[in-house]
């Protein structure tokens, strides 16, 4: 990674990625630290991955991070001005956070699985956007959902991560729509199946070899994904290349969707 701010390409102002200390979480900020002066991302549980994850972003650029639950609106605050604060200010926010799940079917889920997912993906990240807002008026900016391909082709036992990502997805769709007019941008990338984070848990925990070999022969591109290819995709659409871009979903799917 280059720590060249003045190549073409370079952008402006600081990123904040919610759920950045994640298996995905952390791809994106390593992508995001090759374009932006300054990379802020917030950790829930594990300090220790949070602090070698800051330590492998500085050399490319200022790196920082905040301990947040984004249900509690103290700390989604906290985290914006934390990074408001840097490298002239927020420009780029990204929802990469979510609750850990596995695949129960619908009749299996309890009221309380279902609060806790909605409470987390749904409504945290309904306060990060009613935060953020005011923010990134100020100088325009882009806002980016990690959602899940399954809101276009739903695979039986994922509804409980599928329902709330569908509304994430809605919900960046009306920010594009109804915040245009400030020069915010958003959009929406929707993996597959990805061989890092919940995804790589899932295919850990759930289902035998067999079953994920089937799931892996019905990809037209005949593999699941890397985090670094979800991570690509969510650089590209923050970055000035996508500045023409808005309300936009892409699937990083392998053709998964189709």
């Amino acid at each position: 990674m280059s720590s060249d701010r003045t190549a073409a390409g370079a952008e402006q102002g600081a990123v904040l990625v919610f759920g950045g200390s994640g298996g995905l979480g952390q791809a994106i900020c390593a992508r995001m630290a090759e374009d932006w002066p300054a990379v802020v991302f917030t950790y829930n549980g594990n300090l220790e991955r949070a602090e070698r994850l800051a330590d492998e972003l500085r050399p490319c650029c200022e790196a920082a991070f905040a301990k947040a639950d984004v249900r509690r609106e103290e700390d989604v605050a906290a985290a914006l001005s934390l990074a408001d604060g840097l490298a002239g200010g927020l420009s780029t926010v990204v929802f990469a956070a979510g609750a850990d799940i596995l695949q129960p079917f619908v009749s299996q889920m309890s009221q309380n699985q279902w609060s806790d997912v909605i409470e987390t993906e749904l409504l945290g990240f309904a306060r990060i956007v009613r935060l953020s807002l005011p923010i990134l008026r100020r100088r325009g900016g882009s806002i980016v959902t990690v959602a899940s391909f399954a809101t276009q082709r739903f695979p039986p036992g994922d509804a409980i991560s599928a329902v709330p990502k569908a509304g994430t997805e809605m919900l960046t769709r009306a920010v594009a729509k109804e915040e245009g007019r400030y020069g915010i941008r958003a959009n929406t990338v929707a993996p597959g199946i990805i061989d890092a984070g919940l995804g790589k848990a899932v295919q850990d925990k759930v289902f035998t070899p067999e079953i994920w070999a089937g799931q892996k022969r019905m990809v037209p591109l005949q593999r699941f994904g890397l985090a670094s290819e979800v991570a690509d995709a969510v650089g590209f659409l923050a970055s000035r290349r996508a500045s023409y871009i808005s309300g936009q979903t892409i699937a990083v799917d392998g053709g998964l969707h189709i």
